[in-house]
């Protein structure tokens, strides 16, 4: 599988990646700020990047962040 993100480079497990706009996650009252890190991805489709905020484990589609 290749995700990439939304300058189209192609992420891989175990990449840090950066939120590029704010996003509201559906079920929660959480929101990811723009240029929020997230370290060490997964990879779970072509389009789709599983992440961990805090203990709570977000999906999250790969156009709305960039590799850093």
């Amino acid at each position: 599988m290749e995700a990439k993100d939304s300058n189209g480079n192609v992420l891989s497990d175990g990449d840090s990646v950066q939120v590029i706009k704010d996003l509201k996650v559906k079920g929660s009252s959480i929101v990811l700020k723009r240029g929020k890190t997230m370290k060490n991805i997964r990879v779970t489709s072509s389009s789709e990047v599983e992440c961990r905020e805090g203990k709570a484990k977000l999906v999250l589609k790969a156009c709305f962040l960039k590799k850093v």
